[in-house]
C-alpha cells in the first residue's frame, strides 16, 4: 500500500504542469513542422513580413511611394463607407465655463447611428485657432477629458486631474478642443451604466463588426474621421492646424487618421510605441490552464493588418508632419521613426519622451530582438513600460505644442 502511494505521488509530480516550462514554442521534429495548430500559427506569424514595413534605406522617392502605398492599404482594410445625404451635425447645447464655452453636438455618421462630441471654445476668440480632436483611452469618456462631471454615476472618474482632462489642457492654452468617445464607450456604451461602469464591454461590438466584414478600429476611426470633417468646415477652427491627440487606445484611431488624411497638421501619441506582431510572437507563456495569451482583446483585431504593417511603420509614415511620442518604448522602434523623419528632411518635427522612470538612457533595456516564451509582465519590463505612469503627459505635450505653433505661425 505504501509502495502504491509513493508511485502515485511520483506520477503526480511528473505530470505537474508548470507554465513557465512551456513558454518557448519549438518543434521536436527534424523537418521543423508542428502538429499543434497553435504552434503552426506561431510559425506562420514568425514568417509574416509586412508589405509596407519601413526601410531606412529608402531613397526620398521610394519613401514617398511607400507612404502612398501604406495610405491606400490602410484605407482598404479600414473599410470606411461613403455615406451620403445624412443630416448635418446639430448643436444640442452651449454652456459658459470659466474662460471658455462648452458645446455638445450630435452627428449622423450612418443611417442607423447618432453620435456625439463636445467642443470647448476659448473666450474672446479674435481669429481662427488650431483645433485638437481628443481621443481617450479604453476606460475614458469625452466628459472626463473635458473636465466635466460624468453623464452616468458609474462613469465617475477623477476628471479634475491634468493627467486625465486632455481637452481642458488644450482649451486653457487657447486651442479649440473637440472631444469624442470611442465606439461602445461613454454615451455609446450599452448597459455598462447599470453594471460595469467604465469597464466597457468592447468585445461584443467588435465581434459583430467582424461578422459584418468590418472591424472595431475601422468603425471607431470612421466615427472620428466624420468629426474631423466637421472640424474642417467649422469657421472658428483653422483647418490648416488640425491636431490629433490620442491617449492609449486613442493612439490606434490616431494612426488610422494620420494614414488616410495627409492634411492633418500634427499628432500627440500618448502611449509607448509597440511592435504588435513581435509582441504576439514572444508573449507565449501559458496560464495555469495551458492557454497561451493573446496580447490584446478582439477590439484590436483587424484582418490583414500584420500582412501590411506594424505600429512603428505607421508612425514612421507620419513624417515629416509634427509628432510627439510621450511614453517611449524600445529605442530600436523609436529609432525607425527618427530615421523616417531624417529621410523626410525634418528631424526637428519629431520629439520623443520616455516614461520618467526610463528617461535616463542607462535605465532602459536596449534590445534588437526580444526573447520568445515570455509573459505579459516580462514583456512590459523588456520594452521599458512603467504601467503605473500611464496617463496624459500634459507636462511635456503642452510646452511642445506651444513651441511648435509659435514656430509655424511666423
Amino acid at each position: 500500500m505504501v509502495c502504491c502511494l509513493t508511485l502515485n505521488a511520483r506520477s503526480q509530480q511528473s505530470n505537474t504542469f508548470v507554465p513557465s516550462e512551456h513558454g518557448l514554442i519549438k518543434s521536436d521534429r527534424e523537418d521543423g513542422r508542428f502538429i499543434s495548430s497553435r504552434r503552426v500559427l506561431q510559425a506562420m506569424l514568425k514568417h509574416t513580413e509586412p508589405k509596407y514595413a519601413f526601410k531606412p534605406t529608402f531613397s526620398p522617392a521610394e519613401f514617398k511611394k511607400w507612404q502612398t502605398g501604406l495610405r491606400q492599404a490602410m484605407k482598404d482594410i479600414m473599410f470606411h463607407p461613403n455615406i451620403k445625404n445624412q443630416p448635418v451635425p446639430k448643436l444640442l447645447k452651449s454652456e459658459p465655463r470659466k474662460g471658455y464655452t462648452i458645446e455638445k453636438w450630435e452627428f449622423y455618421p450612418l443611417p442607423e447611428c447618432v453620435s456625439t462630441f463636445l467642443v470647448m471654445i476659448p473666450d474672446n476668440l479674435q481669429k481662427k485657432v488650431p483645433g485638437v480632436i481628443c481621443i481617450p483611452g479604453s476606460g475614458g469618456t469625452k466628459e472626463c477629458l473635458a473636465g466635466e462631471p460624468p453623464i452616468e454615476p458609474k462613469f465617475a472618474s477623477n476628471y479634475h486631474s491634468d493627467k486625465i482632462d486632455m481637452g481642458l489642457s488644450y482649451v486653457n492654452m487657447g486651442l479649440i478642443a473637440v472631444i469624442v468617445d470611442h465606439a461602445a464607450a461613454g454615451e455609446a456604451a450599452d448597459l455598462e451604466k447599470y453594471t460595469l461602469g467604465t469597464s466597457f464591454h468592447y468585445d461584443g461590438t467588435a465581434r459583430y463588426l467582424l461578422e459584418l466584414g468590418w472591424s472595431y478600429l475601422g468603425y471607431d476611426s470612421f466615427l472620428h474621421a466624420q468629426v474631423i470633417k466637421w472640424m474642417k468646415q467649422d469657421q472658428r477652427i483653422n483647418k490648416e492646424r488640425l491636431i490629433v491627440s490620442g491617449f492609449s487606445l486613442g493612439t490606434e484611431s490616431l494612426m488610422v487618421l494620420a494614414s488616410i488624411d495627409p492634411s492633418i497638421y500634427a499628432f500627440v501619441y500618448n502611449d509607448f510605441l509597440c511592435n504588435t506582431l513581435e509582441r504576439t510572437i514572444v508573449m507565449t507563456e501559458p496560464d495555469k490552464n495551458g492557454i497561451r495569451p493573446f496580447p490584446n482583446t478582439i477590439r484590436h483585431l483587424i484582418p490583414n493588418f500584420w500582412n501590411n504593417f506594424n505600429f512603428p511603420d505607421i508612425v514612421a509614415a507620419i513624417a515629416p508632419r509634427p509628432l510627439i511620442l510621450t511614453e517611449g518604448g524600445l529605442d530600436r522602434d523609436l529609432n525607425l521613426v527618427r530615421q523616417a523623419y531624417e529621410l523626410a528632411g525634418h528631424p526637428e518635427n519629431l520629439e520623443i519622451h520616455h516614461y520618467p522612470k526610463f528617461s535616463d538612457p542607462r535605465s532602459r533595456i536596449n534590445l534588437n530582438t526580444l526573447p520568445e516564451g515570455i509573459n505579459r509582465d516580462q514583456y512590459y519590463d523588456l520594452v521599458n513600460v512603467d504601467r503605473t505612469s500611464h496617463y496624459f503627459k500634459a507636462v511635456t505635450i503642452i510646452p511642445w505644442l506651444k513651441k511648435l505653433l509659435q514656430r509655424d505661425s511666423q
